[in-house]
């Protein structure tokens, strides 16, 4: 039985694939959850309608990215930590960063904070963000020694 896919499913295709299926799987788990539907003039129509307004709205989304990209790149966040030496006694962590970049105003999500270990050391890094599957924006953070 053919069929085009209204949404992803693991192993089978994407969103607008056309797949060749079994009619039971097709019966009994695609149709019934709206996974998919029967191949024909109006869901073809229905399909490419989808396509384009998911089209145009993936472009502004990356146009959007792309300007607070542009927005964050020359801003440097600064934290003060206490520290032993130059180990930090606590770290910086993306929800630190989160933190600090809605205090400034960026509303960026916990998890788009590309930060694979807190920070632990003094120091100037540099920290991306992935805006946008198409879009990644950096900034500074300094780390510095907290004032007794």
């Amino acid at each position: 039985m053919q069929l085009i896919l209204r949404e992803d499913v693991g192993k089978l295709g994407k969103k607008g694939d056309k797949v060749e299926v079994a009619p039971g799987y097709a019966r009994n788990y695609l149709l019934p959850k709206k996974l998919a539907m029967e191949i024909n003039e109006n869901n073809l129509r229905q399909m490419e309608k989808e396509r384009k307004v998911q089209l145009v709205k993936f472009h502004e989304e990356k146009e959007e990215a792309e300007r607070l990209a542009e927005q964050i790149r020359p801003l440097q966040l600064s934290f003060s930590r206490k520290v032993h030496g130059d180990e930090l006694y606590g770290s910086v962590s993306a929800s630190d960063v989160v933190d600090a970049l809605q205090a400034k105003g960026y509303v960026i999500e916990k998890r788009k904070i590309m930060l694979e270990d807190p920070i632990k050391t003094l120091g100037e890094f540099e920290i991306s963000a992935k805006l946008h599957p198409e879009v990644t924006g950096s900034f500074k953070v300094k780390v510095e020694k907290e004032e007794e």
